[in-house]
């Protein structure tokens, strides 16, 4: 059973700066798609960012430019640097990993306020 595990969130201003790692553990070969999702309150859940095992990624209009995804592949870890950061960037991130079926971390809040 894979199992994905967040770090990092928290507290950050807006302009700032945080960084999300989740590793995944339970499997021997490493994930097709790792990546991460988001949902603030009253809103639904949606994508931030995937990765590919490949190396090929996407990224939500609202974060491409200000945020960045990166895997890696020998410690199945998938990362999330978030830079300019911006109050509607409030919500709770979501690892989401694909190896023939989806699987959930549990979430990291992330709060950017003055």
């Amino acid at each position: 059973q894979v199992r994905l595990v967040e770090s990092g969130g928290g507290l950050a201003q807006p302009g700032g700066s945080l960084g999300l790692s989740c590793a995944a553990s339970g499997v021997i070969s490493s994930i097709d798609v790792m990546g991460w999702y988001r949902q603030a309150p009253g809103k639904e859940r949606e994508l931030v960012a995937r990765a590919t095992r490949g190396g090929l990624t996407i990224y939500a209009d609202s974060v491409k430019g200000r945020f960045t995804i990166s895997r890696d592949n020998v410690k199945k870890t998938v990362y999330l640097q978030m830079n300019s950061l911006k109050p509607e960037d409030t919500a709770v991130y979501y690892c989401y990993g694909f190896l023939w079926r989806d699987y959930w971390g549990q979430g990291t809040q992330v709060t950017v306020s003055s």
